[in-house]
């Protein structure tokens, strides 16, 4: 392959490589629960999560090649295995289990946030140690659209009794604005 020179040191460009094949491997490990999820989702919300992970699927795909290709474009080879991700990854598989519809989407709400937690920490560390800021700006989006995913399936269980992920308090019953 012809010598990449694009601003960055072959180091550099291996750090973010890495940084992005995790991101890959996660996207892809949540894409596999999401669409396991949309198959197997019973129970009268069923048409309703049936159609909003068939989006969200749709969304991840789309990011996943975007990832690759972003590997691809900085010089090196994209993870492609299962096992890969699973190696890499640090989302965890739930295999042989089928729970019910309120615990697919808090789980798939726990995933969504480690997701944008790796993706925060990744960001600062293309912009301050890689000095990547075209990454990171990548980066950035990919984060926003995680955080949209996570607040349409934290708004579908709006009100149920979840397990908080992280330091937050579980969910309350709140009163609206001006009622």
């Amino acid at each position: 392959m012809r010598k990449i020179n694009i601003g960055l040191t072959e180091e550099q460009r291996h750090g973010v490589m890495n940084l992005l094949n995790q991101n890959l491997a996660d996207s892809y490990i949540l894409l596999v629960k999401t669409k396991k999820y949309h198959w197997d989702v019973v129970g009268p919300q069923f048409r309703s999560l049936h159609e909003l992970w068939e989006e969200q699927y749709e969304k991840l795909t789309e990011n996943i090649d975007a990832l690759a290709e972003r590997v691809r474009a900085l010089g090196g080879y994209p993870v492609g295995t299962m096992t890969g991700f699973l190696e890499i990854g640090t989302l965890k598989e739930h295999s042989g289990e089928v729970p019910l519809a309120t615990e697919m989407v808090a789980r798939l709400v726990e995933d969504h946030e480690q997701v944008i937690r790796n993706l925060r920490d990744h960001v600062d560390q293309c912009s301050e140690q890689f000095h990547d800021e075209g990454t990171a700006d990548f980066l950035t989006e990919l984060m926003e659209e995680h955080e949209d995913m996570a607040w349409m399936l934290r708004s579908f269980i709006e009100g149920e009794a979840l397990q908080p992920s992280g330091d937050q308090p579980a969910a309350e019953t709140k009163t609206p604005v001006g009622v």
